[in-house]
This record gives C-alpha cells, sequence and structure tokens, in this order.
C-alpha cells in the first residue's frame, strides 16, 4: 500500500481525532446553554486535553457571597481545584464534595470505546440537605447569616438518580453531537487529503513538463547552432563553385562547347539556388537567435512596393501570371529597415506566384490604415483612453489554389508545408513564411491571412508607423 493511499486509510479512524477538533465551539456553546436551560444545572465540558470547549458561565450566587472575605473566598478556591483535577474512567462518574454540602458529577464523555473528554455538573444538592453543613457555616463566619441562607436556597437541588439520568441524557446528546461533527470532519480531511494528492501528482507532471521544455529549449538551440554552423561551412566552398562556374561561362579558362556550357549553366543555378537556401537557414539562425539587427530609417512604402514588383515582372510574365502593384495616396513612410521589408514582399510574391496558375493575377499593394483592435501601444495607452495607432497595411494578394483555414496558422511554422499535391510540384524548404513571419514581428507589426473567396489567398502585413528617434 502506497504512502498516499495509507494516509487515506488512516483519515477514517475516528480514535485519532478529540472532541476538540471534530465539535464546533459555537454549536456546542448552544447545547450547554439550553441544557442548562432545561434542567437548571451548571454544565462545562473539556477535552482530553484539559482545554475548556463549552462553559454555561453560570456560578453559583453562594460562590459571590464566599468571595467577600478571604476564608470564604480560599475555601472556594480549594473546591474549584478538587474540581479541575477531577479524572473520571469510562463508566466510573467521579463525584466532587462541595463546600456548599452538594457535589460535583465528573462524568468522562465516550464515543466508539474511546474517552472524548468530560463532562462536569454541578454543584448539586440533595433536596434532603435542607440546612448549610458546618464546613459552610464555618468559611462564612463574619458573613450575614440572612444572606447565606438565601443564597443556600437557590443551589440546584436534584435526586442522585435523577442527576445520574440527565448525565447519561446528557452523553447520548453529546454522541449524535459527536458523530455529526466526526462524519464531517472526516469528510473534509478527506477532501483535503485528496486534493493534496491531486497537486502532488500535477506538481510531478509539472515538473517532467518542464524538465521536457527545458530539454525541447536545449535541443532547438542545438539545432540552431547546428544550422548556424553548417550554412556557415557551407558558404564559403559554394561561393567558389559559383565563382569557378561564372568564369568558365565567361571563357576565362577557354572556350567550352555547346553540351559542356549547359553544364556548367546547371552547375551555377543550382549553386545560387544552395546559396539562397543557405542564406535563408542563416537568417533563421539569427532570427530565433535574436543576433539579427535591423538597420532602420525612413523610407517609402511605394517605392517598396514598385521594386519588388519591377524585380519579379520577369518570373511573372515567363509563369504568365500578371503581377500589378496598388498604391493608394496618403501612404506615411515607416522607419524600418528597408532591406527585411523588401525581403519580406519579396518571399510573400514569390509564394503567390509560385502558386498562381497560368493566367492568375499578383497585386502587391500598400495604403494607410491602424493596427487592429486591442493594439494600442499597451496597457498604459489602454488606461489613458489612445486612440488607434495608425499604420501601413502591407497587401500580397493572388488568384491561386489558396491556403486552408486549418492551415493558416501552421504555415508559419518552420520547415512546414501544406499537404497538398501542388504544394509537392512547387517544391520549396517551408522556411520562408516562419522568416516573414519573425521579420515582420521584429518590426513591432503583424501578418494575417485573409480569405480570398472563391480562390487565392492575402497576406496582409501592418506595420505601425514610427518616428525615428530623436
Amino acid at each position: 500500500m502506497n504512502d498516499a493511499f495509507k494516509s487515506l486509510s488512516d483519515l477514517t479512524l475516528a480514535e485519532r481525532y478529540d472532541l476538540d477538533e471534530i465539535l464546533d465551539q459555537a454549536s456546542l456553546a448552544e447545547m450547554a446553554s439550553s441544557f442548562e436551560e432545561l434542567f437548571g444545572v451548571s454544565l462545562r465540558i473539556y477535552g482530553t486535553s484539559g482545554r475548556l470547549l463549552a462553559d454555561t458561565r453560570r456560578v453559583p450566587t453562594l460562590y459571590a457571597f464566599l468571595d467577600r472575605h478571604l476564608p470564604g473566598r480560599l475555601a472556594v478556591q480549594k473546591v474549584i481545584d478538587r474540581v479541575r483535577r477531577a479524572a473520571p474512567q469510562p463508566g466510573a462518574p467521579e463525584r466532587v464534595g462541595c463546600i456548599s454540602g452538594g457535589t460535583y458529577l465528573a462524568r468522562a464523555l465516550v464515543y466508539d470505546g474511546r474517552v472524548r473528554g468530560r463532562a462536569i455538573l454541578g454543584p448539586i444538592l440533595d433536596p434532603e440537605i435542607t440546612a448549610p453543613p458546618s464546613e459552610l457555616l464555618e468559611a462564612a463566619h463574619g458573613l450575614p447569616a440572612t444572606e447565606l441562607e438565601e443564597h443556600f436556597k437557590k443551589l440546584p437541588r436534584l435526586a442522585p438518580l435523577e442527576v445520574d439520568r440527565i448525565a447519561q441524557h446528557l452523553e447520548s446528546t453529546l454522541a449524535v453531537l459527536t458523530f455529526s461533527g466526526l462524519k464531517a470532519h472526516l469528510a473534509s480531511n478527506l477532501h483535503l487529503e485528496s486534493v493534496k494528492e491531486n497537486f502532488r501528482e500535477l506538481s510531478e507532471q509539472n515538473d517532467k513538463l518542464k524538465a521536457a521544455h527545458d530539454r525541447l529549449k536545449e535541443l532547438d538551440r542545438l539545432k540552431s547552432n547546428f544550422l548556424a554552423t553548417v550554412s556557415h561551412e557551407l558558404r564559403t566552398p559554394l561561393t567558389s563553385i559559383i565563382g569557378y562556374s561564372e568564369m568558365l561561362l565567361e571563357g576565362i579558362a577557354g572556350d567550352i562547347n555547346q553540351d559542356q556550357r549547359e553544364f556548367v549553366e546547371t552547375i551555377h543555378n543550382k549553386g545560387e539556388q544552395l546559396l539562397g537556401l543557405i542564406k535563408t537557414l542563416l537568417d533563421l539562425s539569427k532570427l530565433e537567435s535574436g543576433t539579427m539587427s535591423l538597420r532602420k530609417d525612413m523610407m517609402s512604402c511605394g517605392d517598396l512596393v514598385l521594386d519588388v514588383v519591377a524585380t519579379l515582372a520577369p518570373t511573372a510574365k515567363k509563369k504568365g501570371v500578371k503581377l500589378q502593384a496598388r498604391v493608394t495616396d496618403g501612404v506615411p513612410e515607416l522607419y524600418a529597415d528597408s532591406a527585411r521589408l523588401r525581403q519580406v514582399l519579396l518571399n510573400l510574391t514569390e509564394n503567390a506566384i509560385k502558386f498562381t496558375p497560368a493566367g492568375g493575377d499578383v497585386t502587391i499593394g500598400a495604403q494607410a490604415g491602424f493596427m487592429p483592435q486591442g493594439d494600442t501601444g499597451g496597457a498604459g495607452a489602454v488606461l489613458m483612453g489612445a486612440a488607434r495607432r495608425p499604420a501601413v497595411v502591407l497587401s500580397v494578394a493572388d488568384t491561386g489554389i489558396g491556403i486552408g483555414v486549418e492551415d493558416r496558422d501552421r504555415v508559419f511554422d518552420a520547415f512546414y508545408q501544406v499537404d497538398s499535391s501542388s504544394t509537392r510540384e512547387a517544391g520549396g524548404t517551408g522556411l520562408g513564411l516562419s522568416i516573414v513571419k519573425r521579420l515582420v514581428e521584429a518590426h513591432d507589426g503583424l501578418i494575417d491571412i485573409a480569405g480570398n473567396q472563391p480562390s487565392g489567398t492575402v497576406f496582409l502585413v501592418t506595420l505601425p508607423s514610427k518616428r525615428p528617434p530623436q
């Protein structure tokens, strides 16, 4: 049996608990007060530790009378001390004599075979005692005799048999209260123990998840370092291959025939493709590690759009796709890294051309706008009631195969490709959109994909228009 189960099992053992733990103090005090009103007898209830749990607070007026001078006060204190020391056993009540001639009845409170506390009833006089005993007269010597007689008559009087019956009734009442209190106490403790066990299990799972997360972060870091190292090491020899292939094509090493020229051109083109892939991997590594620096300056978004259209016009024409720009008036300038934003638009537009069939359209746009609702420059701006931040919205729209709603979030993950035949035919590494998203976010911007019914895709890049630092 494991420790958790053993702990839960222990909670069901009633003998572990005392009245102090399982009875509500307020309810117990109310019960004692009702008991006194019903039978006219003072009642005190103690726990096994000796702690007073309930007290009717009814002090005989005789004691207050005797407290007027020292002999009476000492006599009363002796009685109180004897009552406090009373230690009744189960089934054997203990009677403690009182200076008044009456007795205190000390009874053990037993539940489920175990002493849970004790109850003290009294002082109670036998109805046959009609006059103050000599001990009381001696303690009250010097005090008015008439007052002594009056206070003596106020003491409760019950026959011994009736006192025993009252004591048994008290014990039965406390047994019912103990059962109810124990039931509630155990239910509460079982619930608490269950919560503790669940918390322990969650803590263990959390520790495991944290360890797995740390491990994945370390693996991701190693992956980034590996990509950066390999890409850097490949770049140098690849540059040489491209350079020598260019020299062969230019005839520096001598004339080459047509077949040789085609072979060298293939080597050169594939080398350029591989160099582009290596540059992409290096950019991704820098973005992931946060080491890429942006060279920001004021730039015109309209000029950027026209430059990208001019650059990719031959590619679009070759595929039979109509490429056009759409720049509205009043587009503000951006304080940004023009080279990196050019990389963003080139990547998005190349993808659009790649996935648009012949006869389709690709449009690059720029217009003034605002950052989306909820992005107002921080919580402070929200509290101050700031207006929406002005922005520039760059768009790349095509009439191609489109991107399904279920894939629109995942296409920005590194190496992810939409699983369709058109994608496989077009090829690609799945890194372009991941780099685009990181570059946009590095400019505090947002990128989103909008639907373009009945077909096609619209990429929206929203960049806040900022002033250069003074």
